[in-house]
């Protein structure tokens, strides 16, 4: 089988990780190779000793890469700002670019939900680790019923936390809001990130809130049944994701208000629909507390090779 070549922008946490990934699990993908700008990084001199090609000159130096025209994806894991820089440059060539950046050029994308809808766009969106974890259970409870609002909370380890991600803490918010209603089909969405500077580190916690209008009993067993459902489908590429509990849905005390976004003569919410979630990393880079960068990596890899797959015609 024809391996698709792919490269990696971002040599540190997040980009790391999803060079083990490709490594190890990718069936139809090659690691070609690692780009950096710190020639210190530990990606690169990790990515040399594994025989990957490497550069710390950037775009410009993946570039200049032999070979770098057989290079087909590029997983871009910088920065919001850096991925406008980096597809401004790369699109025109004909690569295919998964941002692992909550820039959003192009369409959110979480694997569970709608990747099949956007395997021919030249860029994809992966969103955020909170989106990636909670978008699927928001896209569950909405095909049974309307959610006129959604809110979630992703909590993660300060440690497991790097610069990338705490440049991105505005564009996390806005991103994933954003993926809550286009996504997740809730009307109106909010989102939430807590980094927790806890020791021991504690792992990946997400909690999405959403409103409804009077379940009954069996839109209650259909709204839990397919939470359940996606939590498996999603489960099947991120391993350590799982409900900590089972679903919840309380009616909503009578004279308490909803939240301000909604118009309440036009929603009329009744319940909430409260589900708790843990990601569990795989421990390819980092340990197994940041669940956050495993599920964002384990996204892209799945992107990767569903594209991979549809361009082999399979």
């Amino acid at each position: 089988m024809t391996k698709t070549k792919v490269a990696v922008i971002g040599s540190g946490n997040i980009g790391t990780d999803l060079m083990i990934k490709v490594l190890r699990n990718a069936q139809r993908l090659e690691m070609a190779a690692m780009v950096g700008i710190d020639p210190a990084s530990d990606g690169l001199a990790r990515a040399a000793r594994l025989g990957v090609a490497t550069t710390h000159e950037g775009v410009e130096g993946l570039l200049r890469l032999p070979g770098v025209e057989d290079i087909a994806i590029v997983f871009d894991a910088t920065s919001a700002k850096a991925h406008e820089a980096n597809s401004a440059r790369l699109a025109p060539l004909g690569k295919r670019l998964i941002d692992l950046t909550p820039a959003a050029i192009g369409p959110y994308v979480v694997p569970a939900v709608n990747l099949d809808e956007h395997l021919a766009a030249p860029n994809v969106n992966m969103v955020t680790c909170g989106g990636q974890a909670t978008i699927p259970v928001v896209a569950a409870i909405s095909r049974v019923v309307p959610v006129p609002y959604a809110e979630i909370v992703a909590s993660i380890s300060s440690k497991s936390a790097g610069p990338g991600t705490r440049a991105n803490i505005d564009e996390f918010t806005e991103t994933t809001a954003a993926a809550i209603e286009q996504v997740g089909g809730a009307r109106r969405g909010k989102a939430i990130i807590i980094l927790n500077p806890a020791e021991p580190p504690l792992m990946m916690r997400d909690t999405v809130f959403a409103l409804v209008r009077a379940p009954d009993a069996e839109d209650r067993e259909r709204i839990s049944a397919s939470v359940e459902r996606m939590v498996a489908d999603v489960a099947a590429y991120v391993p350590g994701y799982r409900l900590k509990q089972r679903v919840q849905i309380d009616r909503i005390p009578a004279g308490q208000p909803v939240h301000s976004l909604l118009d309440a003569a036009a929603d009329s919410p009744t319940h909430q629909v409260s589900v708790f979630l843990e990601v569990e990393g795989a421990a390819h880079y980092l340990p197994a507390y940041a669940g956050n960068l495993d599920i964002m990596t384990s996204a892209a890899l799945r992107v990767a090779e569903r594209i991979a797959a549809a361009k082999a015609g399979v």
